[in-house]
């Protein structure tokens, strides 16, 4: 990677029913530590989050996570992180996460990842930072979410241009060589 070196991954607390999502997440650390890349995510011992943040820890990878103290007081927090930063609140955990990473990842998840990915892109869409944002596809989980993306943009809600901006990929490879262009391009002052 040229110019990624941290990256956010938002993913379920939960493993999901498909043995795909446990796949790509443990696919996902295996390409991060390949390309160097050092992963923050939300400092969870659980689901697809305990499990990349293993899977990345076992591989001699870097692992930074961002844990509200509400959850570090009902255990779930990964006590064998590269370093565990403790927030106050959700707000302040979305805020550390983005200024750590080069970018972000959505794995398959539910609601908190949808509001960690949306909030991604809103502050993007805000100029808040110019950090590129991707779906990991597996299986076509986010199908669903990317037509009503398109719908949302066909219906005069979304620019041509903002929706250029979500980058989708069906492998991790993938999704990390679209995410290194396009931080390469933000870098360079170009429109990604």
């Amino acid at each position: 990677m040229k110019n990624l070196d941290q990256l956010a991954v938002y993913c379920g607390s939960a493993p999901g029913t498909d043995p795909a999502f446990a796949a790509a997440a443990c696919a996902t650390a295996a390409a991060m530590v390949r390309e160097q890349v050092q992963l923050v995510y939300g400092g969870g011992r659980l689901g697809l989050m305990g499990l990349i943040a293993n899977r990345v820890l076992e591989l001699g990878g870097f692992v930074y996570g961002v844990i509200p103290q509400a959850l570090v007081d009902i255990e779930v927090a990964h006590s064998g992180v590269t370093e565990l930063h403790i927030v106050e609140t959700m707000h302040e955990r979305k805020a550390k996460m983005t200024e750590l990473a080069d970018a972000f990842l959505a794995l398959p998840g539910g609601i908190g990842t949808l509001d960690e990915f949306f909030e991604a892109w809103s502050w993007n869409a805000l100029g808040y930072h110019k950090k590129p944002f991707c779906l990991l596809n597996v299986n076509g989980y986010w199908d669903g979410l990317i037509g009503f993306i398109d719908h949302a943009a066909a219906s005069g809600f979304m620019s041509p241009q903002r929706r250029a901006q979500l980058l989708v990929a069906e492998t991790p490879e993938q999704a990390l060589e679209l995410l290194d262009e396009a931080v390469t391009a933000a870098t360079q002052g170009m429109v990604w």
